[in-house]
């Protein structure tokens, strides 16, 4: 065997990535039809219902930035194996929760556990990895973050009309202990864990990738391209059944379009990779969401709002999330080697943070189609900027290595 292939580090299977990946945003979104039906069934109000899912986000959130730095010190496969075992049992606590507090708990837990997929499968991928393959394999599970929210409430309001609100957590904590089993039986450990782990070194972590304009651009570019646009999908109910008086059963249907243009454009990111730079596709995909987007804008603005106008343009702007967010997220892992782990979960942080303030967001003002329309003009018109100080910082550091090394 060469020095070169013997150096080269074990890949996983993309399948099982996939599997990683949906597991946490598939339960963010799954529950959200059955909150009435719960309420009712716990003898609680709505608003309480509505804590289960805030305090599902913000697990989701916070507990990426722990996973990141952790998988860097003791390795991505114990940490996933961890999160994974977190993600089952509180999905079994959560479907023989007795009151409100339990099942918030088993929430937060729920969440806990499931962001290690969302943090440490976009690491797995990028471990030991050519910029083109990780970029190819990051779109597939970029795609999968936007097939949750699309797809989940669907299957939620299915099984909660058949089986009850309970059975949505059974179901959630099979597929956990499924992906564990397949976890724990397949999966190589692809990092290079450093053995150590501290809250100075979080910190110190933490503070190098913060004070990079590269991962800062590039996280913040990539946030806006893929989860602005959960303030359409928030808005979309009311846009199509108040505004356009069209019956609220069309509203899967037309955010079923949304997941088609997002796997669209991944679909094109893994065929272009190959023969088109990898800033072009960031500017490409950038350019045709802001101007999709300002698009939109102008037609609400001048009352000509119909379905196939709101529809086309949205899916316009996922075709353009979909060629550039890959990208994105491959340029902000490459910053540093030995900090993936901390960079994926400082990424996926954004990705959440940004997602929960434009859905906040698109809330303000009485029309939610204009809210929605501002929400994701401004939301791209940032991401280009992002990517800008993203692609100048890193032409920058290049020219001052090629001098130190001359």
């Amino acid at each position: 065997m060469s020095r070169s292939a013997s150096l080269l580090k074990p890949r996983a299977p993309v399948w099982l990535l996939v599997l990683i990946t949906i597991s946490g945003t598939l339960a963010m979104h799954m529950f959200v039809p059955a909150l009435p039906a719960a309420a009712q069934a716990l003898g609680v109000d709505s608003a309480a219902m509505q804590r289960t899912i805030s305090i599902y986000i913000l697990g989701l959130a916070f507990g990426q930035l722990a996973y990141g730095p952790l998988s860097d010190g003791l390795g991505r496969r114990p940490m996933l194996l961890v999160g994974l075992s977190l993600y089952t049992v509180a999905g079994f606590c959560a479907a023989f929760a007795g009151d409100i507090h339990t099942l918030v708990l088993a929430r937060l837990i729920q969440a806990l556990g499931g962001c290690a997929g969302l943090a440490l499968g976009r690491a797995i991928v990028r471990d030991g990895a050519k910029l083109d393959d990780a970029v190819r394999d990051l779109a597939l599970l970029n795609l999968m973050m936007m097939i949750g929210p699309g797809f989940a409430p669907l299957i939620g309001s299915l099984i909660s009309e058949h089986l009850g609100w309970r059975a949505i957590f059974l179901v959630l904590a099979s597929l956990g202990a499924l992906t564990l089993l397949c976890t724990w039986r397949l999966l190589p450990e692809t990092g290079s864990p450093s053995g150590q782990v501290s809250v100075h070194a979080l910190a110190r972590d933490y503070g190098h990738l913060l004070r990079s304009p590269v991962i800062l651009g590039f996280a913040v570019g990539g946030a806006c391209m893929t989860t602005a646009i959960y303030a359409f999908i928030a808005a979309a109910p009311f846009i199509i059944g108040t505004e356009l008086h069209r019956p609220l059963s069309e509203v899967g249907v037309y955010l079923g379009l949304l997941i088609v243009g997002m796997s669209v454009g991944n679909a094109l990111t893994r065929r272009l990779i190959r023969s088109v730079a990898v800033d072009r596709l960031l500017l490409v995909g950038a350019g045709l969401s802001i101007a999709s987007a300002l698009s939109l804008l102008a037609v609400v603005c001048a009352g000509w709002v119909s379905v196939a106008w709101m529809v086309g343009l949205v899916s316009l702007f996922a075709v353009g999330a979909g060629l550039a967010s890959p990208a994105a997220m491959s340029r902000a892992l490459s910053v540093d080697a030995h900090l993936v782990g901390s960079a994926a979960g400082l990424y996926g942080f954004g990705q959440m943070a940004v997602g929960a303030l434009c859905t906040f967001a698109v809330g303000f003002g009485r029309d939610p189609a204009l809210a929605a329309a501002a929400v994701l003009s401004s939301a791209a018109l940032l991401g280009l900027a992002g990517f800008s100080v993203g692609m100048a910082a890193r032409r920058t550091r290049e020219a001052q290595a090629v001098e130190l090394a001359t």
